[in-house]
């Protein structure tokens, strides 16, 4: 089976993972992934609301191949009168995952704050018993604290923190024994996929065996990442976290084609392409259905009345939208299985 550089590729990951990008907080990596391409040698297309798209090449049958680059997080909803924020969740970010994290607070005047996400009452020597029964939620009991000297609204709002402020979870990155630990697995892992099919793809002259775009979408966790693509495309194949769980096929050290998830089934005909690609790579796939709070841009295409085919393929990962865990393995497979669909 063909793999990636892998030390390029985590490389790309992380490089992702230093940027912030919760939903809607797009500039930044709009603007990183756009010079990526360009330093890369490909054509790009950048659309107006965020996201990016690498115009590979090839003829006929246009396809597009998207991972995305938006992540959960969290937006100050209020400044409490002790200096404390309370916040809303962007995306499906859960408050008892989010509780405990660091943070990066983005004001509108560019500045960045550090804080933390806790209970409102975090100190358990001082706290009675029964209010640790009540679970963490965003509306009576989870603050984010700031990195500052405040005491006050008014503090705060002298640092320049507005309500809409966006706020960043740090990411949490590690890499041992072939397992990696980090939130955003989803989806920027499957990004740095992409970005490593990218330059084989260029480096090898590998031969493309129909046109391809790639799609860096940053709206993919609230449901429009892919509602506009190329008026030329018949088909939309969605790189993204498959889910493990008790019931689930999905492994984090194979690739994953998704037959079904919350939504509607995947394109059966697509999925049998998909197969055969990962038979002739000699990739480590399973198939999984994912039920019940998952969907994919792909089906964001569908939904927005595009004419098209659409599947998804992904590594599996533990623990989705929080500290999430894969192996090298999955990304290996997920990597070969693609490149083996285009090329071969």
């Amino acid at each position: 089976m063909r793999k990636m550089n892998e030390d390029a590729f985590l490389r790309e990951f992380q490089d992702l993972l230093a940027i912030d990008s919760t939903t809607g907080q797009f500039r930044e990596i709009h603007n990183y992934i756009a010079k990526r391409i360009k330093e890369l040698g490909y054509e790009c297309i950048e659309t107006r609301k965020g996201g990016v798209l690498a115009c590979l090449g090839g003829e006929g049958e246009p396809l597009v191949i998207t991972a995305h680059l938006d992540d959960i997080g969290l937006m100050v909803r209020h400044i409490k009168k002790d200096g404390t924020l309370t916040v809303c969740p962007v995306g499906g970010l859960h408050a008892e995952s989010a509780l405990g994290e660091n943070i990066r607070l983005h004001t509108r005047d560019g500045k960045i704050i550090t804080g933390a996400v806790q209970r409102d009452r975090a100190s358990v020597h001082v706290t009675p018993d029964k209010y640790f029964e009540i679970a963490p939620n965003y509306e009576e009991n989870i603050v984010v604290i700031l990195d500052e000297d405040v005491k006050s609204d008014e503090d705060v709002k002298n640092l320049g923190v507005q309500v809409g402020d966006m706020i960043g979870i740090e990411p949490r990155f590690m890499y041992s024994n072939g397992y990696i630990k980090s939130r955003f697995i989803d989806d920027k892992a499957q990004a740095a996929i992409l970005i490593e099919l990218m330059k084989v793809l260029k480096e090898e002259k590998l031969k493309l065996n129909r046109k391809v775009y790639l799609y860096f979408a940053l709206y993919e966790e609230i449901g429009h990442g892919t509602s506009w693509l190329p008026s030329d495309v018949v088909d939309v194949l969605g790189v993204d976290i498959a889910c493990v769980g008790p019931e689930q096929t999905t492994d984090e050290k194979k690739v994953s084609i998704f037959c079904k998830d919350s939504r509607f089934p995947y394109h059966y005909e697509f999925n049998d392409e998909l197969i055969k690609a990962a038979k002739r790579a000699g990739a480590d796939y399973v198939l999984d259905i994912f039920t019940p709070h998952y969907g994919s841009d792909g089906d964001t295409s569908i939904i927005a009345g595009h004419d098209i085919r659409h599947a998804c393929v992904g590594p599996g990962t533990r623990a989705t939208h929080g500290y999430e865990r894969s192996h090298i393995d999955g990304m290996n497979n997920t990597y070969a299985l693609i490149l083996s669909y285009i090329t071969e």
